[in-house]
């Protein structure tokens, strides 16, 4: 599980270190910070699958995700007695992001090349400066396990360092090029960890949607990120996961309703019956909302629980009546993975605070700098950036 997400530079988020807890729910007005809070983590998944750099470029490249503020904001710029404006740069333009979990701990560091400008024509990617992996809730000299400094790269071996290369492609991460079970095993359990966090954004519920169609079907024990096997992982958790947790969700959002599976030719649809119909209908007729709170259903009964559960704005297409029934959808599944909501649906909002061990996260933004409302300096976790 982790316990700090730290964001260093990245658009609003100037300097972040957020406490997480097994349920964490992340709230705000709109423009506050919440999607970059969100996207920041995503981006920290991408390291594991080798795609950082080209994640960073959908996004404009590193001059576009970068804070665009000051370098330092003075009390009297808060104050409104001088104008906000920069001034010579003091330290090298740093993106950073990291985490500390239960086991170990991970941060990354993207710069821009030296000057002169090198010899390539894709100057414009960002170079990986500094990365590292430690064990403990922050990084320390004592508790250093994996130490990246551009090309070169160590490792503890007991009281000393072993060098395992001098020569790492600096535009890509550890976990691309040393997740090796011998020579590196601590790269390789923590990319492994974080290849299996899941992120869940907006399902499709539109007339095109694929969950409205029947699919060809296979055992699937993850629901894809748009919904298309839906019937297949509803039969799935059926078979093989919590089958009357699974009716009992159903039933707590509609009340009398069932949902069965049709297979023909080899291929799954889902059929809803509800009190006080005729016959059944089939999910190119439910509503969108309907449709979508199904998928969460099968969602968040998975029989293979991720590590972590990203939940982007889970409410999108829902009636208020059933946020309810989300919320202790979602308690449920914080039993056996780690979930983060971020959400502005008020009932949702207030049913997930009701649990003992939510940790609310209200961001809010001040001179620009995304925030954590009520934390002050001393409340922050202790945490420490690598030293490039």
């Amino acid at each position: 599980m982790l316990t700090t997400l730290a964001v260093a530079n990245y658009r609003s988020l100037r300097s972040l270190i957020v406490p997480l807890g097994r349920l964490n729910l992340i709230t705000g007005s709109n423009g506050c910070g919440k999607s970059n809070l969100y996207r920041a983590l995503r981006l920290l998944a991408e390291t594991a699958q080798g795609g950082v750099i080209q994640a960073l470029a959908r996004e404009g490249g590193l001059s576009s995700t970068l804070w665009a503020g000051p370098e330092h904001l003075t009390p009297r710029m808060q104050r409104g007695e001088v104008p906000i404006e920069g001034g010579p740069r003091q330290e090298p333009v740093a993106l950073k992001l990291g985490f500390a979990g239960e086991a170990f701990g991970y941060a990354i560091d993207f710069g821009f090349p030296p000057p002169p400008p090198p010899a390539t024509a894709f100057a414009l990617d960002p170079m990986i400066k500094r990365e590292a992996i430690w064990a403990g809730p922050f990084l320390r000299m004592s508790n250093l396990l994996v130490d990246r400094k551009r090309a070169l790269v160590r490792v503890r071996d007991g009281r000393n360092w072993r060098v395992l290369t001098e020569h790492l492609s600096e535009f890509e991460s550890i976990f691309t090029q040393l997740a090796d079970p011998e020579r590196a095993a601590e790269v390789m359990t923590l990319r492994e960890s974080i290849r299996g966090w899941r992120f869940y954004d907006h399902f499709r519920s539109d007339a095109d949607a694929p969950a409205r169609w029947s699919q060809l079907g296979t055992r699937t024990t993850v629901l894809s990120h748009d919904g298309r096997d839906l019937a297949a992982a509803w039969q799935t958790i059926i078979e093989i996961g919590d089958e009357a947790s699974l009716h009992e969700a159903v039933q707590d959002a509609f009340p009398g309703a069932e949902v069965s599976v049709t297979i023909s030719d080899g291929r799954f649809g889902l059929l809803f019956r509800q009190h006080g119909l005729l016959r059944s209908l089939s999910t190119a007729e439910l509503s969108d909302g309907t449709l979508r709170y199904l998928l969460w259903i099968a969602a968040l009964h998975t029989p293979r629980p991720p590590p972590l559960m990203v939940l982007n704005e889970p409410e999108t297409s829902l009636h208020p009546d059933l946020l309810p029934a989300l919320a202790r959808l979602i308690v449920r599944a914080s039993r056996h993975s780690q979930i983060w909501v971020v959400s502005h649906a008020q009932r949702l909002i207030a049913a997930l605070e009701q649990t003992s061990d939510c940790i609310s996260i209200h961001l809010e933004k001040q001179f620009g700098q995304s925030q954590i409302v009520g934390q002050r300096p001393l409340d922050e976790p202790a945490w420490h950036w690598p030293e490039r």
